[in-house]
């Protein structure tokens, strides 16, 4: 669709029905890169692409000179998990189950 002047709408519509996931991986302080956050692309509201956290990485210290911690669930279970399910993955129970305080 080069050269074509689409609206900024209907480029962002395309880009939320064409994108399901977001996968940000970002260096730490420590110089190590890990997968900071899964952000599922939820769809349109209007003139915005909704997007709604779905997994966040969550500190937990230093040790030896490294940052430690893990990637856990928001408790957000994505809309595309019946898609997930149909093309053969099987996710454990639980997955996006919040971790208890």
């Amino acid at each position: 669709m080069a050269g074509m002047e689409l609206p900024v709408k209907a480029i962002r519509n395309q880009i939320a029905s064409a994108v399901n996931a977001v996968v940000q991986v970002a260096r730490l302080h420590d110089g190590s890169r890990k997968v900071v956050k899964i952000t599922e692309v939820q769809g349109m509201e209007a003139d915005v692409i909704v997007l709604s956290d779905i997994f966040e990485f969550k500190r937990a210290g230093i040790q030896d000179g490294r940052v430690i911690g893990r990637l856990t669930p928001t408790g957000i279970r994505p809309k595309f998990t019946p898609r997930l399910k149909a093309a053969g993955y099987q996710l454990r129970p639980g997955i996006f189950a919040p971790d208890p305080l």
